[in-house]
């Protein structure tokens, strides 16, 4: 897994080549694309073919239907801000990686009965950030998170440095990249 996970919003179709060439130039190699936008499956699909070493996955995924969409345009990995057991399914099915968001012990066990294991953490800023990841890492020591909202340059390391996070998301890595390639 990559430890770097971009949030990348495609407004505009015609934006994916230049987000994520920006994204590959400043070395990372990931992409959460959200399924925020009219033209999230078709950025994904574009990308996928594209860019066929970067690992490309679908976020803000939140029913069954946007989750197949995304699979059929070429997602390597499943995003959500919260569990859905439907999308948990679909994942299962095609032996593809699900993130579900999931803050409180109950919203992890659930997620632990799914057999999942690697869980988003958002938002992590609004939930308490590393101290909580730190306490409720006591009580589930076999799951790893990733933390999005509120992940930023200032306390990214720090995140990282915490063997209980498998990666950090955010939107900040697009903004970087975009930065460093007009430079």
């Amino acid at each position: 897994m990559d430890r770097l996970i971009p949030v990348v919003v495609i407004k505009e179709l015609k934006e994916t080549e230049k987000i994520l060439s920006a994204l590959e130039k400043s070395g990372i190699n990931c992409a959460e694309i959200t399924f925020r936008t009219a033209c999230a499956k078709e950025a994904i699909e574009f990308a996928c073919k594209k860019f066929p070493a970067m690992n490309v996955g679908a976020g803000t995924v939140i029913n069954a239907e946007q989750c197949e969409d995304a699979l059929n345009a070429g997602a390597k990995f499943i995003v959500s801000p919260g569990l859905s057991e439907s999308v948990a399914k679909v994942c299962a099915k095609h032996k593809v990686p699900y993130y579900p968001g999931c803050v409180t012990p109950t919203e992890i066990m659930a997620a632990l009965e799914l057999g999942i294991t690697t869980v988003k953490f958002f938002p992590a800023g609004v939930y308490g950030g590393l101290k909580a990841l730190k306490a409720l890492s006591a009580p589930f020591p076999q799951v790893k998170f990733i933390p999005t909202g509120g992940v930023n340059r200032d306390n990214l390391d720090e995140f990282l440095a915490f063997d209980k996070v498998a990666a950090v998301g955010g939107s900040f890595f697009v903004e970087e990249a975009l930065e460093k390639a007009k430079a």
